[in-house]
């Protein structure tokens, strides 16, 4: 190895953090940071001149690059044992009750998300590592406020852990007076706690790789997987992983993503809210691709259903796995509309399994046995994975006519605010209108409500959107999530921050590449 690079911890007060960032954890983060944060820096100064050929009127397209990777013939490397049913996989946050109810949920697949349903406070990021590393240890307890006792059952769901973006940095490490990559951080401090444990239980250090935007982002990954064997004399290939396609621009190098990583890929998964937030963020300028609400892009539209069947094609023709969206529903037994609910749940997973996905996310322990019922009662033979359907660029941009209602942008403004007031008080995945949401939630409602203004696009009863009416339904909404938290007696004021916030998010003629990077300042 070489000389370590020094890191700084800015805020050494926090709870847990002596027993994960010892001298040699840092030590090896800081290596990673040595080693790749250059390639980091190129790689997302090759984002920002994309996306701005992007808004100078081109469009995605098929590499011609890298044609020979998609016509030759070649596979990802076997599946290991404990990762060959993934029909119903719970994803949620770090905190400690979570990880336990998540690992006994009766999942094959548990995501611990240091992601999307994670407000990077630095207590809830430290202490969900220490979470992680008990949960391994199976030492792992809690107790509620109740003095119920939560403890591991005896069959658990496999671990895998999502690290943050690319994009994102941990302000609370720094590097010289930089801060560091937080994939970095939070990665290397699972791979080093983690990942001999785990190989010695016959299981494997299992991550789920978010917001790629490149073939070569993926690369950069499986450099780093490669480096992290040699450095912490892992079996080569052990680090396995798995790749959300969540932006448009990896939408079309699936295939590509796979064969970078082709060691160690287990599956790709399909996320639709943030594959449709990316949409209007390369191509939101363009008046082409004025989407319509959310409640009309359901994953039978057509740039949707074209992705879907791409991603299982891709996948089954290269021996990885297709593993479909997030059912959001929270089933609540009194509730009348529960049913109507899971109904929707089962319809679309249906859908999911026909298309050849092996199976798909929930967000509640509830819909566990709900989704894991339908892939078990399809059989791949059944499945049409075995059509080969031609997706052509023109199928992957085909958007449907843009009609918007009133009551869709309210909808979009008040679960924008409600997310954002929890988030900034570090609640990251949050129960709205009986619907788990997380970070992707708001990133598709600012994404539409910038874009429409942008546009001044007309709502179905006719009048034109516009910032002033924007801001005017922001201050009806801020007044009544207001009023609704003080008959609650929930003491916070983050909902005047929040609203701020949304402001700044989709009344500028630029659109803001992350809602996190605004926020986390916030933090």
């Amino acid at each position: 190895m070489h000389e370590p690079r020094t890191l700084r911890v800015t805020d050494p007060s926090v709870r847990g953090l002596e027993e994960v960032l010892t001298p040699d954890a840092l030590a090896f983060v800081g290596e990673l940071v040595r080693e790749f944060s250059p390639r980091l820096d190129l790689l997302l100064e090759k984002r920002m001149v994309i996306h701005q050929s992007l808004r100078n009127g081109a469009l995605p397209d098929f590499l011609d690059e890298t044609s020979s990777i998609r016509v030759s013939e070649w596979k990802v490397g076997p599946i290991p044992a404990d990762l060959r049913q993934r029909r119903v996989e719970i994803t949620g946050p770090v905190d400690r009750k979570m990880v336990i109810n998540a690992l006994n949920s009766g999942a094959d697949v548990y995501m611990a998300d240091f992601e999307d349903s994670h407000s990077p406070t630095w207590m809830g990021t430290v202490q969900g590592q220490v979470n992680l590393r008990d949960a391994v240890d199976r030492t792992i307890t809690y107790e509620g406020p109740d003095n119920r006792e939560y403890k591991l059952g005896n069959k658990l769901a496999t671990l895998m852990m999502r690290p943050r973006g690319l994009h994102l940095v941990e302000k609370h490490l720094l590097d010289g007076s930089r801060p560091v990559p937080a994939s970095l951080f939070d990665y290397g401090l699972f791979i080093y706690h983690n990942a001999k444990k785990l190989i010695s239980q016959g299981t494997g250090p299992y991550l789920y790789i978010p917001k790629l935007e490149s073939h070569l982002e993926a690369r950069l990954w499986n450099d780093i997987f490669d480096y992290s064997e040699d450095a912490l004399r892992l079996p080569h290939a052990s680090i396995r992983c798995s790749v959300l396609i969540e932006t448009i621009l990896a939408g079309f190098q699936m295939e590509e993503i796979l064969y970078e990583l082709r060691e160690r890929i287990t599956a790709l998964n399909f996320g639709r809210w943030d594959y449709i937030f990316s949409l209007i963020k390369f191509l939101g300028h363009d008046a082409r691709f004025v989407v319509p609400e959310r409640p009309l892009l359901p994953m039978t539209t057509p740039f949707l259903k074209s992705c879907s069947v791409l991603l299982a094609q891709s996948c089954h023709r290269r021996g990885a796995y297709a593993i479909g969206g997030m059912a959001a529903q929270v089933p609540i037994k009194s509730d009348p509309r529960s049913q109507e609910a899971i109904d929707k749940v089962v319809a679309d997973k249906k859908r999911e399994a026909s298309e050849g996905y092996e199976g798909a996310w929930v967000a509640h322990p509830g819909l566990v046995p709900v989704v894991k019922r339908v892939f078990d009662d399809t059989s791949p033979e059944s499945a049409g994975g075995n059509k080969i359907v031609e997706v052509t660029r023109e199928d992957l941009l085909r958007v449907p006519e843009p009609k918007i209602s009133e009551q869709a942008l309210r909808a979009n403004v008040a679960i924008s605010l409600q997310y954002l007031e929890s988030w900034l008080e570090g609640v990251g995945c949050v129960s709205i209108n009986n619907l788990m949401e997380d970070t992707a939630t708001v990133e598709i409602c600012r994404a539409q409500i910038w874009q429409w203004i942008y546009h001044s696009a007309k709502l179905l009863e006719g009048s034109t959107i516009t910032r002033q009416s924007f801001r005017t339904t922001l201050h009806q909404e801020i007044a009544k999530v207001s009023t609704r938290a003080i008959q609650q007696a929930h003491e916070t004021t983050n909902y005047k921050t929040a609203g701020e916030l949304l402001d700044v998010l989709v009344t500028g003629d630029g659109f803001p590449e992350f809602m996190t990077l605004l926020a986390y300042d916030y933090l």
